[in-house]
């Protein structure tokens, strides 16, 4: 049996790309998930898709930047199906530019999804994983957070703090309290986040990045590898690198 049936997960960063594919197969887990996005259109699509399927799943329109609208997030869970088990952390932007291109407006960016809203999330789960001595956290890093490319410093820096807090988070909060901490270091998606980069160098570079990506459903069954574990047992990193990638 798995140890993902019946667990309460909220996905964030699930109307697409990797955190739709992760919904998915927590879904053929047995995992009761709840999408959370920006896009509701997106994210009723998938929702009816898993449940045609036989899953279970909602959505909840959800800004990961906002403390208030995450809290509101993980009330939704909890109203529907109970105390959150699991959380995948996986909202995120990826905005390449130069730093001589001064571009502030997408440093901004990265920073209130990247870093404020991993935080929030945790900061609204965790408490009652304390308190229940149960649960798991997963954060989803990036290469980036290892090596970093070209016209990625900004988006890198984001991905160093999410590998350090994942650690902190382990050492501080993993050990001894039963809650088990993972994080997954991706290469390149191959998604739509190329068309974001409002920046006209950067979205050249990204979008030739983008013809390496790896597929968004290798990087769920990695999230699945981390999460379907025993609880005595954690995953603590598991880096998806796309073959053909030169880092």
């Amino acid at each position: 049996m798995s140890n993902l049936k019946e667990k309460v997960t909220i996905v964030t960063g699930a109307s697409s790309g990797i955190g739709a594919a992760t919904a998915k197969r927590l879904a053929e887990k047995g995992a009761r998930v709840v999408l959370a996005g920006r896009n509701e259109g997106r994210l009723a699509k998938i929702v009816e898709e898993i449940t045609r399927s036989g899953g279970i799943a909602s959505h909840h329109v959800a800004d990961a930047t906002d403390f208030e609208s995450t809290k509101m997030l993980v009330a939704f869970a909890r109203r529907t199906y109970g105390p959150v088990d699991i959380l995948v952390n996986n909202a995120g932007l990826m905005l390449f530019s130069y730093w001589k291109d001064v571009a502030v407006g997408d440093w901004n960016k990265m920073i209130d999804t990247n870093l404020r809203g991993y935080l929030h999330a945790i900061a609204a789960v965790l408490p009652s994983m304390l308190e229940r001595r149960s649960g798991r956290i997963l954060n989803m890093s990036s290469i980036a957070g290892v090596h970093v490319g070209e016209a990625a410093g900004v988006y890198g820096a984001t991905k160093f703090f999410i590998r350090g807090i994942t650690e902190s988070l382990r050492k501080e909060v993993g050990v001894g309290n039963g809650i088990q901490i993972s994080m997954i270091s991706p290469g390149v998606i191959d998604t739509g986040w190329a068309d974001k980069v409002e920046d006209e160098t950067g979205r050249k570079i990204a979008g030739e990045l983008n013809k390496q990506g790896i597929p968004p459903l290798s990087v769920a069954d990695a999230v699945i590898y981390a999460l379907d574990q025993p609880p005595e047992i954690t995953i603590n990193d598991i880096v998806v690198h796309p073959t053909r990638q030169d880092w």
